[in-house]
């Protein structure tokens, strides 16, 4: 097959594997981050305390990332025909793919959040911040570094994940893959498409790298700046407080 018949095909493909990655990343970031943040904050000694719902919200993250993705794209079939009306194409494929991807980036999301310093929350709590403040002000900004660097992860798996969607007819490189590297043996545009997908996940992992590199820089991440400006922000009041008695 030459380049001139190779193109449209690569160009067709490479849009609708963007197309399902970018919108399953934006479900997934949008479920998956009050989900990892409400993890934490459940937890034993968390702001929110309730172990019960710890346990049962733990216990179908970990079902629903231990399931295969081939497995949980034919298991949820009926409800992404029910969403879609469909389960062939792209826009089929998205449901899947963000339904696997929520726990996958909540549990990112919550190792993340616990590498904030304790401290921080209590000189807020001090200050008389409540739950909503704590994780705003706190737990999200300090922890964005990780954050972006765990939605950099879930767009890579995302990436993997849409070449095995192209096996049930979702389109994209990976359905090109199949129909023309396997079944046609056409084994040129297979290696062209393995070399795509490595050139665009190296360049995303190096955006997300020093996307999350430069947020660490400037004061993202727990760290003696931001301790520092929570006790600056504490001693006016506390001498306002020496003034009036």
């Amino acid at each position: 097959m030459s380049w001139s018949e190779m193109q449209p095909l690569l160009t067709q493909a490479c849009a609708d594997t963007f197309y399902m990655v970018g919108w399953s990343t934006l479900v997934a970031v949008a479920a998956g981050l009050p989900l990892g943040v409400l993890l934490v904050l459940t937890d034993r000694g968390g702001l929110l305390q309730n172990v019960l719902a710890n346990k049962v919200i733990g216990q179908v993250v970990n079902v629903a990332r231990s399931m295969p993705f081939i497995i949980l794209m034919v298991a949820l079939m009926d409800f992404t025909r029910t969403v879609t009306g469909t389960t062939i194409g792209r826009d089929a494929a998205i449901v899947p793919l963000a339904i696997g991807a929520i726990p996958f980036f909540a549990r990112l999301v919550e190792t993340a959040v616990r590498e904030v310093d304790g401290g921080l929350v209590e000189a807020v709590q001090s200050m008389g911040g409540d739950t909503w403040t704590i994780v705003r002000k706190v737990l999200v900004p300090e922890s964005l570094p990780s954050l972006v660097a765990g939605a950099t992860t879930t767009v890579v798996t995302l990436i993997g994940y849409s070449a095995m969607a192209g096996t049930v007819g979702a389109g994209g490189l990976g359905d090109i893959a199949i129909r023309y590297g396997y079944q046609r043996f056409q084994t040129e545009l297979m290696w062209v498409t393995v070399a795509i997908l490595a050139v665009v996940i190296s360049l995303i992992q190096f955006a997300g790298d020093f996307t999350a590199r430069s947020l660490h820089r400037r004061g993202g991440g727990s760290g003696p700046a931001p301790k520092l400006r929570l006790l600056k922000a504490k001693r006016p009041a506390a001498a306002d407080v020496g003034k009036v008695a």
